[in-house]
Formats: structure tokens, sequence, C-alpha cells
């Protein structure tokens, strides 16, 4: 029987990788990956996180997720650059296209991250190992960026290889090297053990991915339920989905959010934040080749009160604007007056767009279509900026808000 070979690509440190790269093609000196730098919101209003950060920044102790007030007490002269979402997305497709000179069998993870199936590719391209090089190196020529590769018999192990080191390795991660390589790791760097579950395990006295692979599963399921039994599982390597191709990838939810820099008190300017979202949430859909079964609306109150309202459609959708109508009916429905510091869109329930039922009530469902592929393309290629609806003009609103896209990825079919 053949034995399977899935590679694990991840860029490293994406988001700055990529706005360092675009910097240097156009002219700057300096490269951010070598500098203290982040990826952040707008230091001027109230959403200024980290959002991605260089390996020198990681000497201050700057963490994703930290304010960047607090980080610049911490490194007054870090270099904080804004998150640009179509220029990820170009980066992210310019990738796939070489990987799909190797394998048809490809699977994006998220927008850094996917998994390729070279099984039975060995006649074509060699050693998994020195194929795998030679498709780093070559990311690195002609793209710019580093990535890792991890490589095993299935996904799990592929991923979690990957991670072993970085940046810029190869790593191998089969089943018989479960006991060297990742037994002595801690029991945090299992796939799917958070910051909540470790906790719970360290109390049972399982401090290593060891001492969980080595724990009796019914007590386990006892602790953890059917989560208990995952885990185990995880920690002795055995996880069999396949590698999926198209649009039908394992990403649950796609979400954009923003938090104001002023009190939004009307319903115009509120319908106008919304569209703004649904903007990157509708390219994301379609950038991934799906549509959306489920449409969400959250708030949160200047007295930070929050609370949602969803709908499930008859049809499945990934048009702008049909995506923005939903959001605007749901916020009209929930919304009381309150002042407004916070607005989110998320879509879920997804499915592939390759073949789409469409709804007796779908009008020029085709000219949207087109509209939304011609967005889509210039501004992918000239900036997100590069056209913008014309309510925006003169409104001191962003066209497009949000920048970096918050989405759900489960790998393994078994926990869909």
């Amino acid at each position: 029987m053949t034995r399977r070979i899935i590679f694990h690509i991840d860029v490293n440190s994406a988001y700055l990788s990529w706005e360092a790269v675009y910097r240097l093609q156009h002219g700057d000196s300096v490269d951010l990956r070598t500098i203290a730098s982040v990826v952040g919101g707008d230091e001027a209003s109230r959403h200024g996180i980290v959002l991605a950060k260089s390996i020198p920044a990681k000497e201050y102790n700057i963490q994703t997720g930290e304010s960047l007030y607090a980080v610049r007490q911490r490194c007054p002269h870090l270099v904080v650059v804004p998150p640009r979402y179509d220029l990820y997305m170009q980066c992210s497709s310019a990738l796939i296209k070489i990987l799909e000179e190797y394998s048809p069998k490809i699977q994006i993870f998220s927008i850094d991250e996917c998994f390729l199936d070279f099984t039975n590719l060995e006649t074509l391209w060699g050693d998994p190992v020195e194929a795998a090089y030679k498709i780093k190196e070559r990311i690195y020529k002609e793209l710019g960026f580093t990535i890792n590769i991890g490589i095993s018999s299935n996904k799990l192990l592929a991923k979690i290889g990957g991670d072993l080191e970085k940046p810029d390795k190869v790593h191998t991660l089969f089943p018989e090297e479960i006991p060297e390589k990742m037994w002595p790791l801690p029991v945090s760097d299992l796939y799917m053990v958070g910051r909540a579950t470790a906790p719970k395990l360290h109390q049972m006295g399982i401090y290593t991915i060891r001492d969980l692979a080595k724990t009796d599963p019914d007590l386990l399921k006892y602790k953890l339920k059917s989560f208990g039994q995952l885990i185990w599982n995880y920690a002795n390597g055995i996880e069999n989905s396949p590698v999926f191709t198209g649009g039908h990838t394992n990403i649950k939810g796609i979400g954009n959010s923003t938090t104001i820099a002023f009190d939004v008190e009307d319903r115009k300017t509120a319908h106008m934040i919304l569209l703004s979202l649904v903007e990157t949430v509708s390219a994301r859909l379609r950038h991934s080749k799906l549509c959306a079964q489920l449409v969400s609306v959250s708030i949160k109150t200047d007295e930070f009160f929050s609370y949602s309202h969803q709908r499930k459609l008859f049809a499945s959708i990934d048009c702008t604007m049909n995506i923005y109508k939903i959001a605007c009916r749901l916020f009209d429905e929930m919304w009381k007056g309150q002042k407004i510091r916070h607005l989110g869109v998320r879509v879920s329930e997804l499915c592939g767009n390759d073949f789409i039922q469409l709804s007796l009530f779908d009008k020029n469902w085709e000219n949207q279509k087109a509209l939304d592929k011609t967005l889509d393309d210039i501004r992918i290629k000239y900036g997100s900026q590069s056209i913008i609806r014309s309510c925006f003009l003169n409104s001191g609103l962003r066209p497009i808000a949000g920048g970096v896209m918050e989405e759900d990825y489960q790998m393994m079919s078994s926990i869909l």
C-alpha cells in the first residue's frame, strides 16, 4: 500500500513578511523583518492592537493582541504598519499558484497556510524532502518571503512538524519519529490544546505530549468528554482526513469587525460601516471559492454591552450587496438607539461556490457577480483604496474597514 505524503506549507510571519517584501520591491531600504516592527491597527483611534510582529520585536516581549499603546511603552522606536488585506490576498494567491504546479490537491487552511498532497508524486519531483527544499527556495527566489514545510503521512503530523523550528525550515514528522520529536514537547504545543485545555491537563499531571499519549483514553473521555478522545488521538499521531480541494476547505466562518473612533448614533453611519466591513468579508468568501448560508451582525455599545443577531438564508450567497442588505436588516431589527462603539459582520455555514441554488428573488445575479469580480481584481492589483463606493466620498469613514479577517478553521473532518 502506498504511503501518504502530506506537506504543510506555512508562511513565516506572513502579514509582516508580505508587507516587508512589498516595501522592498517598491524602493524601501529597510527590511521590516530585521527591525522591531508590527502590523497593527490605527494608533490614533481606539482599535490599535498588534496583529503580527517581527522576530526583533519579540525581544521586547511584544505579543499578538496587545494594545499598541502598551507595547510602545516598552519599545518607543517600534515601527507600526497598517494591515492591508488586499496585499495579503495577492501574496496568498501567488503562493498557491506556484504550489499548484507541484500537486493538484491543495487545501487552503488559512490565508498563509495550506496542505499539499504529495502522494505518488515522487516520480515527477523526486524525494519529498528534496522537493520541499526546492519549493521553499523557489518561493523565496520568486516571491521574496520564506516558508516552513512540514512533511508526514497525515495533516496533523505535517502541521506539527512544520512548527518544530522556524523560520525557513523543512521538517519531517512521520509516525516513527513521534517519540523523539513530538512527545517531549509541552502538551500546549499539541494542535487543539489551547489556553483553556492545558491547565485542565496540568491538573491531571499531564505536562508533555508523551504524558497525554500514555494517559488512559477512558479517563480523558470521563474528564473532557469526546474532546478527550480527540486529543489522545492527536497525541498518538492518529488523524486520517483527506486533503480537501477546491472551495470545500475547513473554514467554518469568516468575520470582520471594527472598533469605531467615535460613538455612532445614527442608522445611516452604522449602515456605511457595515458596508465597509462586508466589503472584506465578501471578498474573502470569493477568494476562498465559498458561499455563506448564515449572516450575523454584532454590536457593542459605548457602555460595553454586546449583543448580536443572525439569519439563516434559503440560498447561499457571496455577493457583496446581498450580504450588505441582510446585514442592514439584522442591524435595524436589533438596534435600540444606543451609542455604538464596535460593529462586526460574520458569515458562516459555508459551502463551495462551484454550484449555487438561486432564489426566485435573485435579480441581476450575473451582473452582481461580474461587478464583484471586477472590483476584487482591481483591488488586488492596485490596492483596496483604488476603487471605492461613492457613498464614502467626503464621509470621513474608511470605505473598507477591519483589514485583517477573523476566521475559524478546523483541520480534521472528524470535528467539522
